[in-house]
This record gives C-alpha cells, structure tokens and sequence, in this order.
C-alpha cells in the first residue's frame, strides 16, 4: 500500500500553494501557530520559504512541504529548534483544513523522524502539544512517540503561557527503512 503522502523541501514555487492553505486553515491553526493569523500575506509565505530554503542549505531547520496523494499542498511537517550540543530538536507539523483526518500529519511525522535519524546526527526529536491540542496529541501517539509528562506553562499562546505536553522520539525507536524524502 502507498503512503498517502509525500514530503519535500520547500521550493521558492510554492509559495502560492502555502499561501491557500493557510488562508483556509487560518481559524484552525491560530490557536495553536503563533505565525498565523487572519491577514497571512504572500510576502510571509514567500520569507517563509526562503527561510526553510536556506535552513536546509546552513542545517539549522529541516521543514517540508507535505503533499498528498493527488500531488494537492496538504500542509508541513518540520524540524527546528536545533540543539546541536544535546543532539536534539523540536519536531512540528500542521495539515491544511480540508485534508484533515485522513492520516496525513502522521504519514509525514513518520517519513520526516525517519529522514531526519538517517540524515542528520539528531538523536532526540520533541513534539510540544498544549493540552488543549487534542489532534496534535492523536498525531504524536500515531508516530509511538513517548508521552514524556506535562510542562507546566511551558508554551505561549495568544500570550498566554499554557501547559503542554511533552513527547518525544529517539533515533533507536524508529526503523530507518526508506524516508521516501
């Protein structure tokens, strides 16, 4: 059976596609993305992109685009927050509205934590969801990441510091087979 999706980096390209997907999602991601907002413009889609370009070139970010089967921009799934010395980064990821529920943010987790322990010297990926992000927590039990505890305060919304739940996924847990990256 095929994944139901493929990852990439970023290209300069897809700016428009980023930019139609945010706009329909805005009202779910808000919440949870403190990039989002109602106004999304082009020229953030399009800074985004370079930014996600050049921290694959200088390896301080590993984010791609997530596409699904038809090949339709479905969302991203990404690695940031590189702590070289601890060998270990934060790991997130959003699916566009209308490609909800249909397994896409696990599938892109799942070939982006294998990309990542086969391509970079990480050993520790992190997955930070508010309590409140009850599909954020779906995706990480998905992926067998392992629900470390909650972190009192530990992350800012709407400027408000909010507890979260912490999981994580270390390079032994995953089977390194192909990342179709």
């Amino acid at each position: 059976m095929s994944a139901p999706c493929t990852v990439r980096p970023y290209v300069e390209s897809d700016w428009s596609e980023l930019l139609a997907a945010v706009t329909e999602s805005s009202q779910r991601l808000i919440p949870w993305m403190p990039w989002c907002h109602p106004g999304y413009s082009e020229q953030e889609a399009r800074a985004w992109i370079r930014t996600t370009i050049d921290g694959h070139a200088t390896q301080t970010m590993f984010d791609f685009a997530v596409f699904d089967a038809q090949g339709r921009f479905s969302g991203a799934c990404g690695i940031n927050q590189i702590r070289g010395t601890d060998r270990c980064a934060n790991l997130g990821y959003w699916i566009r509205s209308s490609a909800c529920n249909r397994g896409l943010a696990s599938v892109a987790t799942q070939l982006v934590v294998r990309w990542a322990f086969t391509n970079t010297n990480l050993h520790r990926l992190e997955i930070l969801a508010a309590v409140t992000n009850t599909a954020s927590q779906r995706v990480a039990l998905k992926v067998n990441a392992h629900f470390e505890g909650k972190l009192r305060g530990r992350m800012m919304l709407a400027g408000v510091p909010t507890d979260a739940y912490l999981y994580s996924i270390v390079r032994g847990d995953v089977d390194l087979g192909a990342s179709n990256v």
